[in-house]
């Protein structure tokens, strides 16, 4: 006869081997998602600026609104990570993209531009990185750290893939037609696959390699908030945020006034981020071997030494050293905070502690080119915005080091 058991089978939720397919899927929809709700918007720019009669800076104005409206909703959608999972989050999301992308391509006034980019600002909050990284947390409680690799290798793809698409589409169409195209192609791919692909995890037993936090299941971000920690690892990373996203925006024209060509600085500039690959392959090695809070810790002082030698690229020979340590640091970067604070502060309220974080961080990244260009007029050139820059990034890198990598 044959003996019964209560154990439950091996169904796709219960299997932690789905935990890949997880991975699989959100690969695809980081792509996606990446691409068309934040790359589309540079590669169209200049085409909406002529279409609307507006400037340069009104236009980009919409874009740094929704880069603060998705740094607002970063709480509250981690809190709802953590109580709902993100499946109909992640689902919800795409459809909000897909509908804001579609009434962009029929906007007729400024107005309508910045209503349109405040939704999406809450569309990338719940699509983009922060969504995914819980996901992926709560299907991979111990080791997590390839799954993460591999899903930021494929976000990395984004640009790679969706800036030529949309700019041959842009040349072929005119930007509604192609901005209209994006919104279909992202809701035939990216709805579909959240619905049915982010199953909620199995629960997991304690282990003795879990995260080392006051709590086995984690630490709630009432009592995160109260731990020296979580406040030097929510500066450091905003710090590093800003320093990114000044030299996005600022390098080109830097290198150009140090006697670059403009073909020349734009090519530094893309290898920065093609650097950002390489970056994060090496991540994983280097956090197993000096411990993940050195490894933070290193990146920080990656960055502030990759801006000192960016303040004095005009006595370098060449700017290979500013490509190389700026842009894998700033790929590391994404890797580091996704691990730290999972490690630091557990699973169970890794939404809103990630979320409380990434407040810090994406606020960063949406004041950071107006912010650096302040400094600019303020300090009277780069080199000195630089040097500042660089100074306060390795300080953070210097404390997150001599701090103990703990929340207790």
């Amino acid at each position: 006869m044959r003996e019964t058991t209560l154990e439950s089978p091996r169904t796709p939720e219960r299997d932690p081997a789905y935990g890949w397919v997880v991975v699989a899927a959100l690969s695809v929809t980081e792509i996606i998602s990446w691409g068309i709700a934040y790359y589309s918007f540079p590669v169209v720019l200049q085409a909406v600026e002529r279409d609307l009669g507006a400037s340069r800076a009104a236009v980009t104005g919409a874009f740094s609104t929704a880069l603060a409206a998705s740094a607002l909703a970063a709480i509250p959608v981690g809190r709802w990570l953590d109580r709902y999972g993100p499946r109909a989050l992640m689902t919800a999301g795409s459809c909000l993209a897909a509908v804001l992308l579609l009434a962009w391509s029929r906007i007729q006034t400024l107005g309508e531009l910045y209503i349109v980019w405040g939704g999406m600002g809450l569309a990338m909050a719940t699509v983009l990185y922060e969504p995914a990284f819980a996901a992926i947390v709560q299907w991979f409680p111990y080791r997590r750290d390839r799954a993460l690799l591999v899903l930021t290798l494929a976000g990395g793809l984004a640009s790679t893939i969706f800036l030529p698409i949309t700019a041959h589409l842009l040349e072929r169409f005119g930007w509604r037609t192609t901005v209209a195209v994006l919104a279909a192609f992202l809701a035939a791919t990216t709805i579909p696959i959240h619905a049915l692909a982010l199953r909620p995890a199995p629960a997991t037993p304690p282990s003795k390699d879990d995260l080392p936090t006051a709590a086995v299941g984690g630490m709630p971000l009432s009592a995160a908030l109260r731990t020296a920690i979580f406040w030097i690892l929510a500066v450091a990373f905003a710090a590093s945020t800003f320093v990114a996203a000044t030299v996005s925006v600022h390098a080109i024209p830097y290198l150009t006034s140090q006697g670059y060509s403009p073909t020349y600085a734009a090519a530094a500039v893309g290898w920065m981020g093609a650097m950002q690959l390489p970056g994060r392959l090496l991540f994983v090695p280097i956090a197993s071997w000096l411990g993940a809070g050195t490894a933070t810790a290193s990146i920080f002082l990656a960055q502030g030494a990759g801006m000192a030698l960016l303040a004095m690229v005009a006595r370098l020979p060449s700017v290979i050293p500013v490509i190389v340590l700026l842009g894998a640091a700033n790929g590391m970067s994404t890797l580091a905070r996704a691990t730290a604070v999972a490690e630091v502060f557990g699973r169970r309220y890794y939404g809103s502690v990630n979320g409380a974080i990434g407040l810090w961080a994406n606020g960063a990244r949406a004041v950071g080119p107006v912010g650096a260009s302040l400094l600019w007029v303020w300090l009277g050139g780069y080199e000195p915005v630089f040097w500042l820059l660089g100074s306060a990034v390795a300080i953070a890198g210097l404390v997150v080091w001599l701090t103990p990598y703990t929340a207790r």
